[in-house]
C-alpha cells in the first residue's frame, strides 16, 4: 500500500494512471460485466471508484474483493473508495487456475452466511473467479442443486471452460461424476477422501486454444 499515496493529489494521480494501464482499467470504464445472481448479490469485474458509487446508489453495502492484490493500484483505490462511501469492504481470495482447498470452500460458505446484503462481489474480468463464488453462493445461499448452479460458469459471464480456468468447471464435474452417485451432498463430498485437490488438478487437460486465448490473448489473472 506505501507504494500508491492518496494522500496528495500527484500521488492520487500516479495511482489511477498505474490502475488504468497496468491495471486494463481502461477497458472496464463503460463495461463492468454486472449480473444479478439474486436481488441480494451481483457479481461483475473490478469497479471503478465512480461505479462504487453508483452500485452504493443502487443499495449495495458491502463489496467483495475476491483477487487478493493487497499492494495493487486496484486495491488501493477501492479500499480508499469503500471507506469513503461508507461500504462494507471484504476480502475474500480465490484463484482462477487452481482447485479450491476445502478450507476455501468452507470459507465461501461461512462469507456468504455472514456478510450484510445487497452485496457485490468482484475479481478482475467477472468470469472467472466470480464465477466459482457464483456457483458456491447459488448452492449455499439460494439453495440450487450443483448441476443448477454451475451456469454462472459459462459464455454469458466471459468464463472460458477450454482454457486453464476450466479447472473450476471441473471441480462441480468431479463431483456430479463422483460425489452425487454415492448420494453425497456437494460439502460432504468436499469434506470426504474422494476430495483431493492436488490429484485433481493434475487430471484436468485444457485445450491449447482455450490457454492460448485466457493467458495470452486476455491475460487472465
Amino acid at each position: 500500500m506505501a507504494k500508491f499515496d492518496l494522500a496528495t493529489p500527484w500521488g492520487r494521480f500516479k495511482t489511477y494512471l498505474h490502475y488504468l494501464w497496468n491495471d486494463h482499467a481502461y477497458l472496464r470504464l463503460g463495461f463492468s460485466n454486472a449480473h444479478w445472481i439474486s436481488p441480494e448479490m451481483v457479481r461483475a469485474n473490478q469497479p471503478w471508484p465512480f461505479q462504487l458509487a453508483w452500485w452504493k446508489k443502487q443499495g449495495v453495502k458491502t463489496i467483495v474483493n475476491l483477487r487478493g492484490g493487497f499492494d495493487g493500484s486496484f486495491y488501493a483505490l477501492e479500499k480508499d473508495a469503500c471507506e469513503r462511501l461508507g461500504l462494507n469492504f471484504v476480502d475474500f481470495t480465490i484463484t482462477s487456475r487452481e482447485v479450491p482447498i476445502r478450507e476455501r470452500v468452507r470459507g465461501a460458505k461461512e462469507l456468504f452466511e455472514t456478510i450484510e446484503y445487497p452485496a457485490l462481489m468482484h475479481c478482475k474480468s467477472g468470469a472467472d473467479r466470480a464465477g466459482i463464488m457464483s456457483v458456491f453462493y447459488a448452492h449455499y445461499r439460494l439453495g440450487l442443486p450443483i448441476r443448477e448452479a454451475m451456469r454462472q460458469l459459462g459464455p454469458r459471464y466471459l468464463h472460458i471452460k477450454h482454457g486453464n480456468t476450466g479447472v473450476l468447471d471441473y471441480v462441480f464435474e468431479q463431483y456430479l461424476e463422483v460425489g452425487e452417485p454415492k448420494g453425497l451432498t456437494f460439502s460432504e463430498w468436499v469434506e470426504s477422501d474422494d476430495y483431493d485437490p492436488v490429484a485433481m488438478k493434475k487430471t484436468f487437460r485444457a485445450g491449447m486454444l482455450g490457454k492460448v486465448l485466457t493467458d495470452k490473448i486476455l491475460r487472465r489473472e
